[in-house]
Order: C-alpha cells, then sequence, then structure tokens
C-alpha cells in the first residue's frame, strides 16, 4: 500500500532576546554553531524565503531549492534549483511539489520578517534559535502567542570563540488546542 508522505512547514528564525532577526539585511551576531546547525536542519529540504532575504545570501543555497517570494519574479536572475512565487499559497504549493520529488516530507520558511509573518498561519512546526543578546536591529521576530504552540525540545548552546552569544535552539510545534 502506498501511503502519500504528509508535508510539514516549518519555519526557521534566529531571534535576539529583544526580536532583533537583522541588522542592514545581515544577521547582527557570528553564530558559526547555529549556522552550521540551519545547514543540517534543512539540507536537501526545499526554502521558502522573501527577495530581501534571498539578496542577502546572494545565490540558492547547495543542495537545497530556493523559493523566493517576490512581487517581481522577472527581477530574480533564472539559476537552478531557484524560484520564483507571487503569492504564499504558490510558494507553498511549489515546495510542496519540490519536497515530493526530492524525496523529503517538508519544506522551510526561512524568512525574513515580512515573509515569517505571512507564513506563520501555515506553519506546523518552528525551529527557534533564541539568540542571548539584545542587539540593534531593523527586522524584528514577533513571536506567536505561546498558548498556540508547545515546546517539543530545548537545547542550549554555549558562548564560543566561534559563537559569539549563548543560544537556546527550541522546537515548538502548534498546540492542537490553537
Amino acid at each position: 500500500m502506498n501511503k502519500a508522505r504528509s508535508f510539514t512547514l516549518a519555519l526557521v528564525v534566529a531571534a535576539a532576546e529583544n526580536g532583533v532577526i537583522g541588522r542592514d539585511g545581515k544577521l547582527p551576531w557570528r553564530l558559526k554553531g547555529d549556522l552550521k546547525r540551519f545547514r543540517k536542519l534543512t539540507m536537501g529540504h526545499p526554502l521558502i524565503m522573501g527577495s530581501k532575504t534571498f539578496a542577502s545570501i546572494g545565490k540558492p543555497l547547495d543542495g537545497r531549492d530556493s523559493i523566493v517570494l517576490t512581487r517581481d519574479p522577472a527581477a530574480i536572475s533564472p539559476q537552478p534549483c531557484l524560484f520564483t512565487a507571487t503569492s504564499m499559497a504558490n510558494a507553498i504549493d511549489l515546495a510542496r511539489a519540490r519536497a515530493e520529488e526530492r524525496g523529503v516530507a517538508g519544506a522551510f520558511v526561512i524568512g525574513g520578517a515580512e515573509i515569517f509573518a505571512i507564513a506563520l498561519p501555515f506553519v506546523d512546526r518552528i525551529h527557534l534559535a533564541r539568540v542571548h543578546a539584545s542587539p540593534s536591529g531593523d527586522a524584528y521576530w514577533r513571536t506567536p502567542p505561546e498558548e498556540e504552540w508547545l515546546v517539543v525540545s530545548r537545547e542550549e548552546w554555549p558562548a564560543s570563540e566561534s559563537d559569539e552569544f549563548s543560544v537556546t535552539d527550541l522546537t515548538l510545534e502548534r498546540s492542537s488546542r490553537a
């Protein structure tokens, strides 16, 4: 019996204690360990992002499909593993198709702030790296209502030579009460 694989849409965000996620189109910290965890988590999966996030990365991430949510698809130069969508529904449909083609069960929304807000109603899981700092910034993550999410895992990472601040990795799943 061939059972259809269920699709999971997850959000991946690193946010400081004050909600900052970015400054001048860049991350406001140096956290090599978090970048390694991000790569391991998302490898092989489709990624949904906004055009500003794509511009800050500069290219599709290796081993993953990049789906850029944009009002102007013509502004994105065609490249292998790069797709555009003009609505979140279109981006999710494309991510679902790409995930099925890749043989994986889900996709990740990776930013920025505007895209996180648009995607949140569709997301089943949140991978939140809570950065223990309060840097200045111009892009913010709004923590979703606590009663809608359950913490299903927590892992602490200390500051180190390659990680400017300590981080608490949280995995949240949508509560059945929501």
